[in-house]
């Protein structure tokens, strides 16, 4: 009886319009042949058009009793070695394309873990005595509950500005200064500018990097990834803006001599690695203070594993995004399908009259149109429309965080023992 009922809800939930359009997908043929918007039809139709006004005159010239023949042995030639230059192109491309998105799923699989293992593992150790019957010693820790709360919402907001920071970085947007970092990085986090410094008492800040927007900046517009944009401006704008103004942490009222150092000039780091440091400074900190009791020296590892993946993966990123297919093979296909459309005509205008036409202009269209596809998504990481939607990637993310803060409980109070791996195969 229960199996029935079962089915009938099953059925009738299937039934509903919501559903439906879920889970079947119409199969459509004739509305994306007649389909423009998000065709490549926009992008190659300057080119088409110059082909097929080039045989529009061949066969003007022929009607006209010119002889504009040519033999029928060339064209055969070319088309072997255009379709073999077209396929490789094509598939380089999309495998570039499918390497950018494996590359960022894995990076959001990452921040999903470690996310959560965070939220879970991280914990105070237990308040109680230490019982005579565990072995070890048990750590204690100052922290409040709501202390250590808040220190774990900072370092999943680390997690998810990690892969905002990525996102920007594959766009050469490195830096802190954009608008959807906005309620990612933490409040607290330290934004000091990306020129070196020592104080007074002699010790350099590990959390350096720009956030003055107020500077002369001078951008690198190159395309590749590894041109790093560093917001630059002269010691006297920074002298000046200091007297002025108390925003910035470095230059408030801490009476703090600030000390340039030349070697700043020339070094940098992105920003994404700048956050990775923030987020291994973090687990190191939760292990010092004892706060990794449920999953030991082991857990620790992993959660490391995780930051190190993390990287990894940006890196094969960075190498779709600064590594371009050479100029010279992109030139060259081109060169070798103009020659080819160029020469089709002159080979079919004395079979086929007017006709040749709409025939080479269909042959410039799909041969043009696989070189347009393989343009187009060869760098996945743009603002393109066909590029990979990292925007929603980063903001679907962030609402799952936002989601595991509010919604979803922390771990325990941690167990009695501290493990300190001594033993263990």
């Amino acid at each position: 009886m229960e199996s029935r009922q079962s089915a009938k809800f099953t059925l009738a939930t299937f039934k509903s319009p919501r559903i439906k359009r879920k889970y079947l997908r119409k199969y459509s043929w004739l509305p994306d042949v007649l389909r423009l918007k998000g065709s490549i039809i926009s992008r190659i139709i300057g080119p088409v058009l110059t082909v097929t006004v080039f045989a529009g005159l061949v066969a003007y010239a022929w009607s006209k009793g010119k002889r504009v023949v040519l033999t029928n042995s060339v064209v055969p030639l070319l088309s072997v070695v255009v379709g073999l230059i077209l396929v490789f192109r094509n598939g380089t491309s999309y495998d570039r394309f499918w390497e950018g998105r494996k590359c960022f799923s894995s990076i959001t699989s990452n921040v999903r873990n470690l996310s959560r293992m965070i939220w879970i593992h991280v914990s105070l150790p237990p308040a109680e005595d230490h019982p005579a019957h565990v072995l070890g010693k048990t750590p204690t820790s100052p922290l409040t509950t709501a202390q250590l709360r808040r220190q774990k919402i900072e370092a999943l907001q680390f997690c998810v500005a990690f892969v905002f920071a990525v996102k920007h970085y594959l766009r050469n947007e490195d830096g802190p200064d954009y608008d959807d970092y906005t309620g990612v990085l933490p409040a607290s986090f330290t934004r000091i500018h990306d020129l070196g410094y020592t104080t007074a008492q002699g010790r350099s800040s590990p959390k350096s990097y720009d956030a003055a927007s107020s500077a002369s900046d001078s951008t690198n517009n190159s395309p590749d990834a590894t041109k790093r944009i560093r917001r630059k401006r002269s010691k006297k704008t920074l002298v000046g803006h200091a007297a002025a103004s108390t925003a910035t942490p470095l230059l408030s009222n801490s009476h703090q001599t600030v000390e340039f150092h030349s070697y700043a000039d020339r070094m940098t780091m992105p920003f994404p690695l700048v956050i990775a440091h923030e987020l291994s400074n973090a687990i190191f900190r939760f292990k010092r203070e004892g706060l990794l009791e449920t999953v030991g020296p082991a857990g620790m590892n992993a959660m490391s594993g995780l930051v190190q993946s993390m990287v990894d993966q940006m890196t094969s990123m960075e190498r779709v995004a600064n590594t371009p297919i050479p100029a010279p093979y992109g030139i060259h296909l081109k060169q070798c399908v103009t020659l080819y459309l160029f020469a089709l005509p002159l080979t079919l205008v004395n079979d086929l009259g007017w006709s040749t036409i709409p025939i080479v202009t269909v042959v410039a269209f799909t041969l043009m149109g696989i070189e347009g596809i393989a343009d187009e998504i060869e760098m996945p990481f743009g603002y393109d429309p066909h590029d990979l939607p990292l925007d929603t990637y980063c903001d679907d993310l962030r609402e799952e965080i936002e989601f595991m803060i509010e919604r979803l409980p922390e771990g325990g109070h941690g167990v009695h023992g501290y493990d300190d791996g001594e033993g263990d195969d």
